[in-house]
Order: C-alpha cells, then sequence, then structure tokens
C-alpha cells in the first residue's frame, strides 16, 4: 500500500476551483489543519463567507477527489468560514475588530432599501456571520421598528453605546436614542456627528459586516461615512422604474467621487405574483435593475419580488427571511444576501489575488 502523502491531497484539491475568485482552494490558502493518520485524512476547507452558495458542492468535491486517492480509508471534511478583512478597515482604530462595512443606498426614498437593510443583515446572521446594522437614516430611522425593538433603549457601559441584539444582528438607530415623536432637524455638522458617534462610541465587538442603512439621496451622511472609514463596498438598492433608476444612478457616481467600491444593484418590488391567478404583474416595469447594472458595468446582486409579506413582517418587527422562510420574498432576500457576501470576499480578496498571479 502506497504511503498517502500530504502533497498527494492537496494536488487533488487542487482541482476544485472557486467560482468568483478562480483559484483553486489550495493556492487560495483555504485547507487548514490537514492531518492524516494511517488512512484516515481530515482537514477544514475555510471559505471567505458563511454564506457561500457552493459550500456543499465544494464539500462534496473534496469527498470525492480525496476519497479516490490510492490508500485512503476515511476522510472527514469540516466546512468553516472565515470573512476575509476588508481594505483599511482592521487597521481603522474607530472600528478595529469591524472586518467589512457595507453601505446600503439607493438614490431616492420610496424604494424599500430599509427593508432590503434589514433582511440583508438577518440573512447574513442566519448563515452565521457576525452581523452589525447602524441605521443612519437619521431622518427616518425606520430599522428598530422592523426588527421589533423600536420600544428598547441602549445602555452605556464603560462610555460605550451597547447596541441591541434582534435577530442575530447588533442594531443602533436614533430611534432608539431620541424620543419617538421627536423630528430629526438636523444639519450637516450634526449628522456628521452622529454618524461619528455611531461608528467610534458603539461598542460593537467583533463584527464579519457591519451593514449601514443610508438615507436616500447623495448628501452628508454618504460623504461623512466615507471619510471617517474605510467603506468595503456599496449596494444600490431600485425599483425597476424609470426614475429610480435615473436616482440610483446618481447615488453610484457619488460612491464613485468617493472611492466606495461598488458590489451591486438589487432591484426591489421586481413584480408581483397574484396569489389567486399566480400570474406575474410587473407593477413598476421589468428588467431595469438587471440593465443598469449591466450598463455600468457592476454586478446584479438580483431581484425581489413585491408582496405583503414583506409589509406584514415589517410592521410586526420580525423580518421575512425569518417570519416566512419559504415565501418567494425571503428566498430572494436569502439570494441577494449571499451575493452581496461573494462580492464583498472578492473585492477584499483582490490584493492577495494580484499576489497570486505575479508568483506565478
Amino acid at each position: 500500500m502506497n504511503q498517502i502523502t500530504e502533497q498527494a491531497i492537496l494536488d487533488a484539491l487542487r482541482q476544485i476551483i472557486d467560482p468568483d475568485l478562480h483559484k483553486d482552494i489550495v493556492a487560495l490558502g483555504f485547507i487548514k489543519d490537514l492531518e492524516i493518520k494511517g488512512g484516515d485524512v481530515s482537514f477544514r476547507i475555510v471559505l471567505t463567507t458563511p454564506a457561500c452558495p457552493v459550500k456543499e458542492q465544494m464539500e462534496a468535491q473534496a469527498y470525492e477527489l480525496v476519497g479516490a486517492l490510492e490508500g485512503i480509508g476515511n476522510v472527514r471534511v469540516t466546512m468553516d468560514a472565515e470573512v476575509p478583512k476588508g481594505r483599511g478597515v482592521a487597521n481603522n482604530m474607530t472600528l478595529p475588530n469591524v472586518k467589512n462595512i457595507i453601505a446600503v443606498s439607493s438614490g431616492k426614498g420610496g424604494v424599500g432599501k430599509s427593508t432590503v437593510a434589514v433582511n440583508l443583515a438577518v440573512s447574513l446572521a442566519i448563515d452565521g456571520a457576525k452581523v452589525g446594522l447602524m441605521d443612519a437614516d437619521v431622518y427616518g430611522p425606520n430599522v428598530p421598528l422592523m426588527l421589533g425593538v423600536a420600544h428598547k433603549q441602549p445602555e452605556a457601559v464603560n462610555g460605550k453605546i451597547v447596541p441591541i441584539e434582534a435577530h442575530g444582528v447588533k442594531v443602533i438607530s436614533m430611534a432608539l436614542l431620541a424620543p419617538p415623536d421627536k423630528p430629526m432637524v438636523l444639519r450637516g455638522p450634526m449628522l456628521h456627528g452622529i454618524v461619528r458617534q455611531f461608528l467610534g462610541d458603539v461598542h460593537w465587538g467583533e463584527l464579519d459586516y457591519l451593514i449601514v442603512d443610508m438615507p436616500p439621496g447623495t448628501g452628508d451622511v454618504q460623504l461623512s461615512l466615507a471619510q471617517l472609514v474605510p467603506v468595503q463596498g456599496a449596494v444600490l438598492v431600485t425599483t425597476p422604474q424609470i426614475v429610480s433608476l435615473a436616482d440610483v444612478r446618481r447615488a453610484l457616481k457619488m460612491f464613485e467621487q468617493v472611492a466606495v467600491p461598488i458590489l451591486g444593484v438589487i432591484e426591489n418590488m421586481s413584480y408581483f405574483i397574484a396569489p389567486d391567478t399566480n400570474n406575474r404583474y410587473d407593477i413598476f416595469g421589468k428588467g431595469g435593475g438587471s440593465e443598469f447594472a449591466d450598463e455600468m458595468g457592476v454586478p446584479f446582486l438580483g431581484e425581489v419580488p413585491l408582496g405583503i409579506e414583506v409589509r406584514e413582517s415589517g410592521d410586526k418587527g420580525i423580518p421575512v427571511v425569518v417570519s416566512n422562510p419559504d415565501s418567494p420574498q425571503a428566498k430572494a432576500f436569502r439570494k441577494t444576501s449571499e451575493e452581496v457576501a461573494r462580492q464583498v470576499s472578492i473585492e477584499a480578496m483582490k490584493p492577495e489575488l494580484v499576489i497570486l498571479s505575479k508568483a506565478k
């Protein structure tokens, strides 16, 4: 019987290619804790996100490829994930333990941006990521209501605000700090101060992703966020209609000006499926989001259908991905969250991919 070598196992695993990073999982450093005991082999495959949509496929390939080697008895593969640190975030003193900051933005109000941000954050948490949600939409802070924590008030410990936890997500919002009926009458410098406080004075702890629900438009909060911390990327939310696309174009250009990468476009309220007839109605138009993404050369992250389940879930404070996980809307949100996580990993791994390419 031939002796099993570490090199033989790694050579077999080199056949598994990450579809997003376009490198084999050995070159990418995904194989950890490889152990050989007689004919038994065990190792971990550490992916760049717990929301990886090809996780099961890679696991099956690993079992098949290593199991086919001569002399192999038992194979044990453990799938794990370690979200890579985004550009400069780990070295930023304001948020030393936050790996990636994702801005969820839109060019205009009324496109369901906060609903997308909430369901995106909760979806990533369901997949096993450590997630925070910062409600920077100070004029219309609805995130606590959508998460069922509008009645709660955060505490301060050792000079830091402790965020409220809901559905596995750490949350901070002006709605948690101010009376519910008090209007937010704020000028630019005050907005900058609030953003700074939410970033620096909140005890976020260790996070894989900090989702920031931005106010609509292209104003002070967007600029403050880009100036204060390295934002890994922006997710743009639109509806299919032309007026929404015109506004989201401005948002895209604004992020380009402040050197924030665009992770992609989510088309919300894409269509409506009538529950009685199962007919599809394109109420706000059709295909605008994907066409815009193609035109601008950015990823299209998916489309979310219109449905009463989303409204009911938001009003009850239980996001649709939790309250009605089998609904078309929940499935769409889950899929878009996987796409966002993939794009974050691609963006975060770019420096390493350059190094790997030069090494060849």
